[in-house]
């Protein structure tokens, strides 16, 4: 911390450290305790502590950031911005599991979603490309990176979305698996005579693009595999591809109608090549029609890439969460 502060000053970024007045923090895991971004106290440390156990490769870690960003400027207010917060308006029946009800009430057990500053972003960011209230639309976020979500937001809230208890749950993304049958779970961990925390390494760490693919967890590669005729590099644009077209598919038919579909993060905005899979899948069944020549050219800037007799607008919109922690953390702070 120390030195990045000390690089802010040698940059001029700032003239000397008294000049920052707020610090803004992304936390992955707020549970339902937080429908907002907070201002930093005790209880909210304690809070998202306790919810380690359901984000243990990130809450932990931000705390750790926080503390020495306290220790180091003491004076300043602190804004934690929660990658769940913007999931709170689902209703029960999206993010309750079929499982004993006691397991919700007791251990907390339901889908909370993550990236949620991220979708909030784009949600907001598309509706003022189209000129339309960010209240009015229904539309279908795709945040795909190396970890990947996709949520249905009706009127500006959101109705459904992909990652469940953990940002293990949902599609395939790079390393991690995404929803699969449970039963694989405990079967597997029979036959490998492997533990709780071997399972989580292969879950998060070695399934996914480079479970299947067997090259990488960089969708790069794996297209290279692709151009080169490999058949598991193949394998893996189709199933991630099916993966993907199977959720939107459902939010869909949730949403009841849909405005636009905006695709953003590492392959969302950059990745021609998967979005084209992707919107060719669903082109005959949402009546979507794309110019996949001006798709081919953008990557990493704003575009509508779907034709005006497309029924539903397709866009590309490049996601800003830094831009979210910052204005909430103005905000909240008043500065």
């Amino acid at each position: 911390v120390d030195i990045l502060l000390n690089k802010l000053t040698e940059l001029g970024i700032v003239e000397n450290l008294d000049e920052i007045k707020g610090a803004g923090h992304r936390i992955v895991q707020g549970g339902s305790s937080f429908d907002q971004s907070v201002v930093v106290d005790e209880e909210v440390e304690k809070i998202v502590e306790e919810y380690g156990e359901l984000a243990p490769l990130h809450n932990p870690a931000h705390l750790v950031c926080y503390r020495a960003f306290k220790e180091s400027l003491p004076n300043i207010g602190h804004v934690f911005v929660f990658d769940t917060a913007f999931h709170q308006t689902m209703p029960e029946e999206s993010y309750m599991f079929p499982v004993p009800y006691e397991w919700y009430t007791d251990y907390k057990i339901r889908r909370y979603g993550a990236h949620g500053t991220s979708h909030q972003y784009v949600n907001r960011r598309t509706a003022e490309l189209m000129g339309k209230d960010v209240n009015t639309l229904n539309m279908i976020t795709c945040h795909l990176g190396n970890g990947a979500s996709i949520t249905a937001i009706k009127n500006g809230k959101v109705l459904n979305t992909s990652m469940g208890l953990t940002p293990l749950g949902g599609i395939m993304m790079g390393t991690r698996c995404g929803d699969i049958d449970p039963t694989v779970v405990y079967y597997m961990m029979k036959k490998l005579g492997c533990t709780p925390d071997d399972m989580d390494t292969y879950l998060n760490k070695k399934s996914g693009m480079l479970g299947i693919s067997g090259i990488s967890s960089d969708a790069r590669d794996v297209q290279a595999a692709i151009d080169a005729g490999d058949p598991r590099g193949i394998l893996t644009g189709k199933l991630y591809t099916n993966r993907v077209i199977n959720v939107v598919g459902g939010y869909y038919f949730q949403l009841g109608h849909v405005d636009a579909i905006a695709f953003t993060a590492g392959l969302g905005e950059n990745d021609d090549a998967c979005r084209e899979r992707i919107l060719k899948a669903m082109e005959e069944a949402l009546g979507l029609s794309i110019d996949y020549e001006l798709n081919a050219t953008i990557h990493g800037k704003e575009c509508l890439i779907s034709k005006p007799d497309s029924k539903v607008q397709v866009w590309i919109v490049p996601t800003n969460e830094e831009v979210v922690i910052a204005r909430d953390t103005v905000r909240l702070l008043g500065l």
